[in-house]
């Protein structure tokens, strides 16, 4: 498989970090699937896997505690740059995230970061507008009881 360098940008705080230590599973043109441990240590979870759509602008991470129990699925609505030059590939955080807990419960978080980083001009209105129609697709997606769609791409792999 071809090298890929991944980097998670975040806006609230801001800061690009390398994913080096983050083993990359399978990838194609749609989706690629990598596992990983915590970068700073969790009380809540230790390891996970994470399935980045790329066409979705989607990224869904399953989360584990240290005993190997499921603890939550989680959505982050994200913008995926690309290069193909340096096989580099960088994964902005637009803020909005969507929380899928093991007793059935959704919760929907961050959208007061997401409006502040608006205000504070951290992202475009076009930014903004791509989260907020990415956060609808996948709530639709959700409440029509087709998630277990984008789960299969890690629970398939075992992970």
């Amino acid at each position: 498989m071809e090298k890929l360098t991944l980097y998670r940008k975040r806006l609230i705080p801001n800061e690009c970090i390398p994913l080096k230590d983050d083993i990359l599973v399978s990838r194609n043109e749609d989706v690629i699937v990598t596992k990983w441990n915590t970068l700073n240590p969790k009380t809540a979870f230790q390891y996970g896997a994470s399935c980045y759509f790329l066409k979705k602008g989607i990224k869904v991470s399953k989360f584990y505690r240290a005993d190997g129990s499921l603890f939550c699925w989680y959505c982050d609505i994200v913008r995926y740059d690309f290069s193909e030059q340096d096989t580099v590939l960088t994964v902005t955080d637009l803020l909005a995230d969507v929380i899928l807990y093991s007793d059935g419960s959704v919760k929907v978080s961050d959208l007061d970061e997401l409006a502040e980083a608006f205000e504070q001009g951290l992202i475009s209105s076009e930014e903004l507008i791509l989260s907020l129609k990415q956060l609808n697709d996948l709530l639709t997606t959700i409440y029509e009881n087709r998630f277990s769609q984008m789960q299969a791409e890690l629970n398939l792999l075992g992970l």
